[in-house]
């Protein structure tokens, strides 16, 4: 009885927070039922329940600040949300406020969530990602500066069977090469990754 009334105070924050604060998340469409929500602020971007079916999301903690009493409410959030056949894949990375991450800690969160991320001293992912911290800085300010979520992504058809295996063998992914006569395109590997292992998942028939 303890656990359902810390789990329905939470959420009442949740809610109240919803409701009084003028701030929206950036929310895009990956494709697939898959959506993209940025947080900005917690709890008050966290997006609600549908009514009906409830698809697979895209959570990006990125650089988030929060205390505890908001990473409480984005814990009770995402074990309301999170479930094995509807995942909930959260971006994260060393910037990512410590109370986040702590609630996010194997043993802290129930099933159907997978962190991904750039591993560091303080951050260890569910499936780690080979980039810089430098160039996931460029990529995550791209989407806020205008930039099409389809071309942070640009998503290869054959990666999702490749990354079929990486479901229980993860290694990380490599930058792709850029020609030598034009500019590198601006890749976020931690959102591509994102959207790799939900096309994986959706081929072998999980969700």
């Amino acid at each position: 009885m303890k656990t359902r009334g810390t789990l329905g105070f939470v959420l009442g924050l949740w809610l109240a927070a919803l409701g009084a604060a003028p701030v929206a998340p950036v929310e895009r469409d990956l494709g697939e039922g898959l959506v993209y929500v940025r947080v900005h602020r917690l709890p008050a971007d966290l997006p609600a329940k549908p009514a009906g079916r409830v698809a697979p999301c895209v959570i990006d903690l990125r650089y988030v600040e929060a205390a505890e009493d908001a990473a409480a409410a984005f814990s009770a959030w995402l074990k309301f949300r999170a479930g094995p056949r509807t995942p909930v894949f959260v971006l994260a990375n060393g910037d990512t406020a410590a109370p986040l991450l702590k609630v996010m800690a194997p043993g802290e969160r129930g099933a159907g969530v997978v962190l991904i991320g750039i591993e560091s001293e303080r951050f260890r992912p569910d499936v780690p990602v080979k980039s810089t911290s430098a160039d996931e800085r460029r990529a995550y300010d791209a989407l806020e500066q205008g930039a099409a979520v389809a071309t942070l992504v640009a998503d290869q058809p054959n990666k999702a069977r490749n990354d079929e295996a990486s479901l229980t063998r993860e290694r990380p992914l490599d930058p792709p090469a850029a020609d030598d006569k034009a500019a590198p395109t601006l890749i976020d590997l931690t959102l591509q990754r994102a959207v790799h292992l939900h096309r994986a998942l959706v081929a072998m028939k999980k969700l």
